[in-house]
């Protein structure tokens, strides 16, 4: 048995006390501990103390440490259940304790993974505008179980989702107005799918915004491609060159019609 010889606090902290005992060799440091595991083991001079008690007391403080050390992780913003687990494993801290801390967690409403996936689908949606594919994977990374994904994207209806493939849609158009018709549409089709918008959303989507280019801008965004071309095989000779320009201009879209009349133009 050990006895409880004395009791300080720490001198750069408040809430940590250091265990001095005598084991039958003299006083020794033993371990520190928490101001709560100090209260909670009712440690005071003069208390007896075996092996066991003192891995318990040991064990109670490294859960207290794992538990302050989460909630300062928390105090950032919203974490997963399993963002918190990474975190303290990162600490070194072992599962047991790790179990321990989010049980605690849970009782006090600090995590819910629940309440987590439905406050990340609104920030998402509406700061950065992802499209639920999206959102669903990010969250799946994250521990979430799909049955809690699937709850928290009620809030994300299809009428919200078309609305914001819209806002993307317009805003491609406005910094590619130089694109015929066809590239106008895949890439916009590219970026909401890369967005995590269904083909469904993405249809709707193109039928709401004015994808198609009228003539003269059609016009105008095959000469600006063609000026590109024509540097590029302006040494070639005159059959080559119009074949080769016609393949050029084809597969950026535009019609057979238009490209036949900007090489009998030019």
């Amino acid at each position: 048995m050990a006895i409880i010889t004395k009791i300080t606090s720490q001198k750069h902290t408040d809430d940590r006390y250091n265990i001095f005992i005598d084991d039958g060799k003299g006083e020794k440091f033993a371990f520190s501990v928490d101001q709560d595991v100090l209260i909670r083991f009712q440690l005071k001079k003069g208390k007896e103390l075996d092996e066991f008690e003192i891995l318990d007391i040991q064990y109670g403080d490294a859960v207290k440490k794992a538990y302050n050390k989460a909630i300062e992780y928390l105090s950032y913003r919203m974490r997963s259940i399993k963002e918190v687990e990474d975190h303290l494993r990162k600490k070194e801290y072992n599962d047991a304790i790790i179990h321990e801390v989010i049980l605690k967690l849970k009782e006090y409403k600090y995590v819910d993974d629940l309440e987590f996936a439905k406050a990340f689908v609104k920030t998402h949606w509406q700061t950065n505008g992802k499209g639920p594919s999206v959102i669903k994977r990010e969250l799946a990374g994250k521990g979430i179980e799909q049955a809690m994904i699937e709850q928290a994207l009620v809030q994300y209806d299809q009428e919200a989702q078309i609305e914001e493939a819209i806002n993307h849609a317009e805003k491609v158009l406005k910094k590619n107005n130089n694109l015929s018709t066809v590239q106008l549409k895949q890439k916009i089709e590219q970026h909401l799918m890369r967005k995590g918008f269904s083909y469904s959303v993405i249809s709707i989507a193109l039928e709401e915004v004015s994808v198609e280019q009228d003539e003269s801008e059609e016009w105008m965004a095959l000469q600006k491609h063609a000026e590109k071309a024509k540097k590029k095989y302006q040494n070639e000779e005159p059959y080559q060159y119009k074949m080769k320009m016609k393949q050029f201009l084809y597969r950026k879209g535009f019609e057979i019609e238009l490209i036949e009349r900007y090489l009998d133009e030019h």
